[in-house]
This record gives structure tokens, sequence and C-alpha cells, in this order.
């Protein structure tokens, strides 16, 4: 196994319960991949950010997981469900709440917006559960390996015409949306794939309904104690973890794998390589497949994000565990993320988690992540230099004075900042660019067609966030699943 993200980890701990002989070498110190964990001491005591995802939706599939390969979830992670689950504030100051009930999002609907706002999103919601329906079987939880195999799977005419992926999140939104702030709202959900709701397709509207119908989560303690709990799931069935292994190959031999090379020179045999790493760093400097490099190049990289890590001292009201202030040009902030040349966005949305937990900050103080879509890193004309010297201190005043400007200022209460950029993932993860999901979903059949988990290479997997089918903690976690079915039992 190369790379120890929760895609890896999971994969590892399906396979050792199915009788193989596994060792996962990861190139960082500490396994966990983009769930990573910042811890600040200062002379108030201790902070904990969560530096990757901060919220936890459809729980099933860890339960699934946990239980698949040996004990139940609730034994080793203690689940907060979150009521909001976010807060969102529009550009008029309008607020809305979401929670997983639905008759009652819809009342707040009315409340907020007014009108129709939610009979439109009853409507809408509809639509999104017989989308949720039609993929998840024969797609997020099958293998998926390219436009033909995507059409055979299709079970009915009717999913064609359910999913519809002629037609993007936008255009659906508009279809069932009156208020233009709901569909700010849904449009929201293409970034949870890296992706711009302008290209991204209507089935994405399965993203809202996953949230919102199976709940969000928090995890006791942190989003890092998923990994925690998956290290030591993995070590009870005997995997081999090497944490600061570099993988710089995988071999090829008869035309199969045999095995990977590590810096250094050592070399570890295998029959099966799973790889737990970005597809374009795999296809590009550890094995070339050139088939699959090409089709991969022809994708949109994700987006990425650009990281404040906040320590503030006293109690902000009007915080929910998670606050999202929306910009009044939604746009302006794709056309920067996605155009030519990229550039930092100006007036981004600005996503706040704020965890009400005494594990993550000392009594009479916060600890804040905040996350805005930021371009990717490098030199060309769709990304942007993030090693600039001075450019990321002035951006994260832009975002501070940002925060004051929506009814937060902060700066007079921090006790220290910590950023983290595009070049800072791309160091941490050998995420290409820092782009976090891979390739975005932007195109018809873009959120379908991710690199397959079975490479055109005999031996060879993929699992994680830049393979089928997709990113985020769900996905990752099926996409180890669905790898694993694969390979099947030894």
């Amino acid at each position: 196994m190369v790379g120890a993200g929760v895609g890896g980890l999971a994969a590892a701990a399906r396979l050792a319960a199915g009788g193989h002989d596994v060792t996962v070498c990861e190139q960082s110190e500490v396994a966990g991949g983009k769930l990573g964990e910042q811890v600040v001491d200062t002379p108030v005591g201790t902070f904990r950010f969560d530096t990757g995802p901060s919220l936890l939706t459809v729980p099933q599939v860890f339960a699934d997981l946990f239980h698949d390969t040996g004990a139940p979830l609730e034994s080793v992670l203690d689940l907060v469900p979150l009521d909001p689950v976010a807060r969102y504030r529009f550009p008029d100051g309008t607020t809305l709440d979401a929670c997983p009930d639905h008759d009652e999002v819809c009342r707040r609907m009315d409340a907020a917006f007014g009108g129709s706002a939610g009979a439109d999103w009853h409507r809408l919601w509809q639509r999104a559960e017989r989308i949720w329906t039609a993929t998840e079987g024969p797609f997020l939880r099958s293998p998926v390996s390219g436009a033909p195999a995507l059409l055979r799977q299709a079970r009915h005419v009717r999913d064609l015409a359910t999913i519809a992926p002629w037609r993007t999140l936008r255009d659906l939104g508009r279809s069932y949306l009156r208020d233009p702030r709901l569909r700010m709202l849904l449009e929201r959900y293409a970034t949870y794939t890296g992706s711009d709701p302008r290209r991204a397709p209507a089935a994405l509207a399965a993203v809202p309904y996953a949230e919102l119908a199976f709940g969000g989560w928090y995890v006791r303690g942190g989003l890092r104690r998923i990994a925690d709990a998956l290290v030591a799931r993995c070590t009870e069935l005997g995997v081999t973890l090497r944490t600061g292994t570099d993988v710089v190959s995988v071999d090829v031999a008869a035309g199969r794998v045999s095995g990977v090379t590590l810096a250094g020179g050592g070399r570890l045999p295998a029959d099966v390589v799973v790889a737990n790493a970005d597809a374009n760093h795999l296809y590009t400097d550890l094995v070339p497949v050139p088939a699959a490099l090409r089709r991969l190049r022809r994708a949109t990289p994700s987006l990425s994000g650009f990281v404040l890590l906040l320590g503030v001292r006293g109690h902000t009201p009007g915080l929910a565990h998670h606050t999202v202030f929306f910009p009044a040009d939604y746009d302006a902030e794709f056309d920067a993320v996605f155009g030519t040349p990229a550039r930092p966005v100006e007036d981004p949305t600005l996503y706040l988690s704020v965890p009400d937990d005494p594990a993550a900050a000392p009594a009479g103080h916060e600890a804040w992540f905040v996350l805005v879509n930021a371009p990717r890193h490098g030199s060309g004309a769709g990304a942007v230099d993030w090693t600039d010297p001075g450019r990321a201190d002035a951006y994260a005043a832009r975002l501070l004075e940002l925060l004051a400007d929506r009814g937060h200022d902060v700066r007079d209460r921090l006790l220290f900042t910590r950023i983290r950029t595009p070049a800072d993932l791309e160091r941490d993860t050998r995420a290409v660019g820092g782009a976090i999901y891979g390739t975005s979903s932007n195109g018809p059949l873009a959120a379908f067609l991710r690199p397959a988990n079975r490479s055109p290479l005999p031996g060879l997997f993929l699992v994680g966030g830049s393979a089928h089918p997709g990113g985020g903690l769900p996905l990752v976690v099926l996409s180890a699943q669905i790898t694993a079915s694969l390979i099947g039992p030894a």
C-alpha cells in the first residue's frame, strides 16, 4: 500500500481482514493524509485544529467499515450530531440554520426567505433523493471504468433522465429554486468536489441530500480521531504501517506490478500494489501508464484551499459549529479559482469551524478554522505561486478584514495565526498543486469518470479522493470498499 490516508487505511483494514499480508508505506511521519491535525501550545493552554475535513457525513459508511473489520463504530469513536449542520449567512444578512429534519429545514427556509422557499426546496429535495437512489449502488459503491461501463450500470432509462448528465448543478437549481439565496446554497455543494457549479453535473444534488438526510456529525476530540481509530484497527489486524517511508517507484516485471522501491534504494516485493496517492503523482512520478495519464490530464484539476488557524480569546456570539458567509458575487469566486489567469479570490465565501469541544481550545478561548476556496499552487496560468513572499501574509490579512466586515472582527483577540496554503498541502500530502480532490467534477460525466480503482497495469489498484468515486470522507471509504472487493480475499 502506498499512502496512509483515510482511503489507504480503510483499504488496508479490509484487505487484512480478508487474510492479506498488508504493508502500508507513508512518506509522512504521521498517518491520516489530508485528515490532519495541528496542535499549538501557548501559555494559556493547548489549541488543537483539524486541518482537513471538519464534518462527518453518511456515518453508515464508517459503521460498515468498522463492523466488517472487527468491532462496531461506537466502540472506537464518539459521534456528536450537529444542529445546525451549518449556519449560512447570505449577502443581505439573512441567516439560515440547516438541519437534518427536512420538514423543519423547509419551515426555516420559509421563515428566512418567505414566499415559496420551503416548497421549492422540497421539490428539489425529491429530485435529489431520486438522484441519490439512482447513483448510490451503481456508481458510488461499484467500480466504474469509463463511459460504456457507466451506461451499462444505469439500471433504467429513467435513471439517466433523473441524473441528467447533460445538465449542470446551476441549471438544476434554476429550474427548481426561485430564490437566488437557495440557488447559492445549492451551488455551494459543488465545492465539496472541488468544482464549479456552472460546469459540474446536476448529479451533485445528491451531496446536499446525503448531508442533510443522514445528518452532519462531529467526532468528539476532533475528526483526526477517525484516522487514529483506523490506525488502531489496522494494527489489531496485523497491518505493518511504515511511516516516514517514501515510495519513489512502483516496480513492474513481466507486464504487472512486482513491488515498490523506497527512497534510499530499499525494495518491497508485492503481488498487488494499492496506491492511496494522488493519481497524477502516481502516473507521473511512480509508474508510467501513458493512457491513464493522458485521460487524467484532460480533466480540470480541483480547487484547493487557503486556511487560517486562529487562537481566539473569549467567546464569540452568533457562530455555530460551522458557519458559512456567502459573498455578494459568487460567480466572481469561481472565475478567480478556475479562470486563466487564476488568482486569489478577492471576496470569497468564508467557512468557519469553531468546535464547542474542550479538546479544541483552553477554557475561555476558541480554536477557529477558517477556509476559503483557492486556486491550486503552481506556475501556470491556471494556478498561483503560493510560495511568493508576502502573498500568504497579505491574503491572511485580507481574510481577517473580511471577517470583520461580516461582523466578526477578532484581530484584537488573536493569540496567534497559523497559515496553510495550497503549497503547504502539496508539500505535506503530495496532492499535485494542492488540488484537494485531484480532479474536479467540471463536465457532463466528470464526476463518474475519475481514475478507475483498477489500473490498466495488472496488479495496481487506486484508492482515495483522486480515484473513483471521489473525494470526501464517505467517498474515500467507499473507494476502499470497492478496491478491496476488486482484489478479493487472500
